[in-house]
């Protein structure tokens, strides 16, 4: 489950310009359902059934941003949003929560989590790729990062400092 998208890159979207996601969730159909609606939208796409291996791929491909379930079957999802967030090298990842559970849009214990925001299940197909996009392109076009709709600001540790 963890190959990347045929023409996603080791480094991420240097080779490609492609923005590519890491989807973390254990239920394949959802992870399937994502990869398939990102992929159509010109994305790449990583995937990864657990925290852990979550962890290792966001390492490994520095994606530009990284869809994590909440539920996980080594981990919840916070707690390995909040191991994302104290490592170098994965620390200016925007990680956006993926739940079946509603979540509160205030922020609070999200923000404490290291998310830079959240989505819902079931996703909308059509409105799902500009959703992800918009975590993509305001990292990348600011360097810092919180499309407005997701109602959660980025925390300061998310951030990265303007060039």
């Amino acid at each position: 489950m963890s190959s990347p998208s045929p023409d996603a890159d080791a480094a991420g979207t240097a080779a490609t310009k492609r923005p590519l996601v890491l989807i973390v969730d254990d239920n394949e159909k959802n992870l399937k359902l994502a990869r398939d609606v990102l992929r159509a939208a010109g994305f790449g796409t990583v995937e990864a059934a657990s925290g852990a291996e979550g962890i290792a791929l966001a390492g490994e491909h520095l994606p530009n941003v990284i869809l994590m379930d909440l539920r996980l079957p080594d981990m919840d999802g916070a707690a390995a949003a909040q191991r994302l967030g104290v490592e170098a090298r994965t620390a200016s990842i925007p990680v956006v929560a993926l739940s079946a559970v509603p979540l509160e849009r205030g922020g609070g214990w999200l923000v404490a989590a290291g998310f830079a925001g959240c989505l819902e299940k079931p996703i909308s197909v059509g409105e799902f790729p500009d959703q992800v996009r918009r975590y993509c392109s305001s990292i990348s076009a600011r360097g810092e990062g919180n499309p407005t709709t997701s109602g959660v600001p980025t925390p300061p540790s998310k951030r990265q400092p303007a060039r």
